[in-house]
């Protein structure tokens, strides 16, 4: 009797186990998952809770499960919510409203995740992203490098400004207590040795460092030095140049300018020199930044109306006056430098490509925010994916660009980048395959930032919030 006993509760025991049901916040069911790392596209059901993806299964396997809500994802694709590696919150208090109005556009366009290169909003910007974090605002989660770093009277209000020792351990220190994610380091008025003194001072702390890069160094120097991105391809091209000790020192002796320098180094691009550069790139790991779609828009301000972009009506006044000053630039450009600057624009889709086939890894950033002119929020990521996919990449890499590089890049990539077990739940859900055709990205079916749910009918009542006028 006492065994007979003992079975029946083992029976019972087992019997309760398996009808126990494991509950879920979210499933996403069916749909068509994108793996970034091989392309791979598999019809698979994702198990979310707390904020994280906690299981991912065949659609064909079964398991006794309970889920609050369910996103039905029958021929949808699913992919890591887009991040948008460049982009700005600046232009003063004034224009808080207007930036803050931004992170609407961001979500409306599937992305959950911004990288804030530099600003005078930092205050602010740490204020939206505890509110996001708590869920009383929406908006893509921010990893921001606060304040730009630079020389004495710079170009940028509210950078630290640094000339020496001194002035360089203060400034990491102020950008420390904010605390940043990353270091941005700008050209506009840093000496040459002040800069490569900063990177290494930075690097020392264990700080991600991003950069322009002073004309008057070499590309090598910055990169042995320890920078950890390259903002924009004039520098990268400059490294690629047979004539850049000429140009450097050129620059140096203030016998030409920037605009100036463009031009000789195109004409002087060494395909020898540039795989010792982009070999070193990728030896050093150091990302790259190509920004190609602002400068598809800038280098054309003489020849497009903006008038009627659809994008404009979500710019606010303040933010459109900050146009006049790259308009007025290029009324007051000469034939020969306008030119220049479409050629050199069209020279970059050239070097992207190059640059991606070496190995090199590339940030998809958008460069967007006041003072940019026409370069949109949210939108313009995915021109830039568009811009990619037409210098030649892949829309497998164009796409691997954006979530997965940057956040290995941000070294968060133990929380996001792919869509896989144990990540956030920052996903996007598109109604076409973006691996077909890269301009798919801006169909979206849904958007996920952890247990949240953004629908299409959500997105379009945010963007319609946007509007300014």
């Amino acid at each position: 009797m006492r065994n007979l006993y003992v079975f029946l509760v083992v029976i019972l025991f087992f019997a309760c186990t398996a009808k126990k049901s494991t509950h879920y916040d979210l499933l996403i069911a069916n749909g068509n998952v994108i793996d970034l790392e091989t392309g791979n596209s598999t019809k698979k059901n994702i198990f979310i809770s707390d904020g994280r993806i906690k299981k991912i299964t065949p659609v064909a396997s079964s398991f006794s499960f309970k889920a609050s809500k369910t996103i039905d994802a029958t021929d949808k694709y699913i992919v890591p919510g887009f991040w948008d590696n460049h982009v700005h919150f600046r232009g003063g208090d004034t224009l808080i409203e207007a930036n803050k109005n931004f992170l609407k556009l961001f979500i409306a366009n599937g992305i959950t995740t911004v990288r804030d290169a530099g600003g005078d909003l930092t205050t602010a910007v740490l204020d939206w992203r505890k509110q996001i974090s708590s869920g009383t605002l929406t908006g893509p989660t921010i990893f921001t490098s606060g304040p730009k770093i630079d020389g004495n009277q710079a170009t940028w209000a509210g950078s630290l400004e640094v000339t020496d020792e001194a002035s360089i351990q203060k400034a990491l220190d102020s950008l420390e207590r904010i605390p940043v994610d990353f270091a941005k380091i700008y050209d506009s008025k840093i000496s040459g040795d002040v800069y490569l003194k900063t990177i290494a001072e930075a690097e020392k702390r264990g700080l991600i460092t991003s950069g322009h890069m002073p004309f008057t160094v070499e590309l090598n120097q910055v990169v042995d030095t320890g920078i950890d991105a390259i903002e924009h391809l004039y520098y990268i091209m400059k490294g690629c140049a047979a004539n850049e000790k000429e140009v450097t020192q050129q620059m140096k002796e203030k016998v030409i300018g920037f605009w100036d320098a463009m031009p000789l180094l195109m004409t002087h691009y060494n395909d020898t020199i540039a795989q010792k550069t982009f070999s070193n790139l990728k030896k050093k790991q150091v990302f790259v930044v190509p920004t190609l779609h602002i400068g598809q828009v800038l280098s054309k301000l003489d020849e497009t109306d903006h008038t009627h972009d659809s994008y404009l009506k979500y710019m606010g006044n303040g933010i459109v006056k900050t146009y006049e000053g790259r308009i007025n630039r290029m009324k007051n450009s000469s034939a020969q430098a306008i030119a220049n600057g479409k050629a050199v624009e069209q020279f970059f889709g050239t070097l992207t490509k190059t640059l991606n086939e070496a190995g090199v890894n590339l940030l998809a950033g958008s460069d967007s925010g006041a003072y940019n002119s026409y370069t949109y929020p949210g939108i313009s990521l995915h021109k830039e994916l568009e811009q990619m996919v037409i210098s030649g990449i892949s829309p497998l890499e164009a796409l691997k660009t954006s979530a997965y590089n940057g956040a290995k890049f941000l070294k968060q990539d133990a929380d996001y980048g792919l869509v896989a077990e144990g990540k956030i739940a920052d996903l996007v859900v598109l109604d076409a395959n973006p691996l077909e055709n890269i301009t798919n990205t801006q169909k979206i079916h849904a958007v996920i930032q952890k247990n949240d749910v953004h629908t299409a009918t959500e997105l379009a009542s945010l963007l319609q919030n946007a509007i300014q006028h």
